[in-house]
Parts: C-alpha cells; structure tokens; sequence
C-alpha cells in the first residue's frame, strides 16, 4: 500500500461520521484496493461496556474503513464521496466476544469488486498489531452514482 500523501493521517476528514461516530482515528495506508486503519477505543466509546468493545462493533470499524477508502480516491480526484450504504453481510466471524479497551486495532478492507451499478463488496480483518486476526468478514455496499466534483458542489458555489 503507498500513495504520494504523508501516512499516518487522521481519517475524520474521510468519513461522513462525525464526532463521537467517527470510531476509527487513523489511515495508515492505503492504494487502488485497500486501506488500512487503527482505533484505539477507549472507556468514552459509545459502544463501550464493562467487558470492552462487542466484537459485532467490528462490522462499523470496517463499514468506516470502507468510507474511508472511498473518501479518499474522491478527494484525490477532486470529488466530493458518493453516497455509501452498507447493504450487509455474508459472512462476519470473530474470534473473540470484545475488543479490548484502550489497545490498538487495525482494520484492513480491501476491494474485491465494484460494478458500474454501484454494488461492490469489500473483504475486512481486524487484528491486533502484530497479525492477530480477530475478525473477518466479507461487506456488500452500495455506492450511488452521484460523485460531484468539488468545484461544483453546494459550499463552493458564489452567492449572486
């Protein structure tokens, strides 16, 4: 994974979640296929419990991370993101019942396909630094066809 822009880089200005929904903190690297993220969630997280984070979050990191990915190609080619939805799952396994709290985490998607209808599916592991898988699962999205460039979207255009 490389690209021409300094990594790490925070992943906020990637995703449409804001605050405390944005649950992934960084972009450490990604390419044409693939990106990989870290969270390092903490006691604040809004899905936090006694036991750390249920393991069935994981799905959110790597629909984030997914947004992320997409977030970024728009960016770079000077677009604002297509609308994403996540449409499911085929298969999400986890090898554990929480994620451990205040540890760091690294998701890697990758794309497998993406049809000019906007369905494509992206494959996710969540593991522990050091290649510990913890989860996998195989993500179907739906991304619309409806990129604007940057130069023509709402928050750049001149009042009259």
């Amino acid at each position: 994974m490389s690209t021409t822009e300094t990594l790490p880089c925070p992943i906020a200005p990637y995703v449409p979640q804001s605050a405390t929904m944005c649950l992934l903190e960084s972009i450490m690297a990604v390419d044409e296929n693939s990106l990989r993220a870290t969270v390092t969630p903490t006691r604040d997280d809004p899905f936090a419990t006694a036991d750390g984070i249920p393991a069935w979050t994981g799905l959110e990191w790597m629909a984030q991370a997914i947004a992320a990915w997409a977030g970024w190609h728009a960016s770079h080619a000077n677009r604002l993101p297509a609308t994403g939805l996540l449409i499911g799952t085929k298969r999400f396994d986890t090898e554990v019942e929480y994620f451990a709290l205040d540890s760091t985490h690294e998701i890697d998607i990758g794309l497998d396909f993406l049809a000019d209808n906007g369905l494509g599916e992206f494959h996710g592991v969540i593991h522990h630094p050091g290649g510990v898988p913890m989860a996998r699962g195989k993500l179907t999205i739906y991304q619309s066809s409806h990129a604007v460039s940057a130069d023509d979207s709402p928050a750049h255009e001149e009042s009259p």
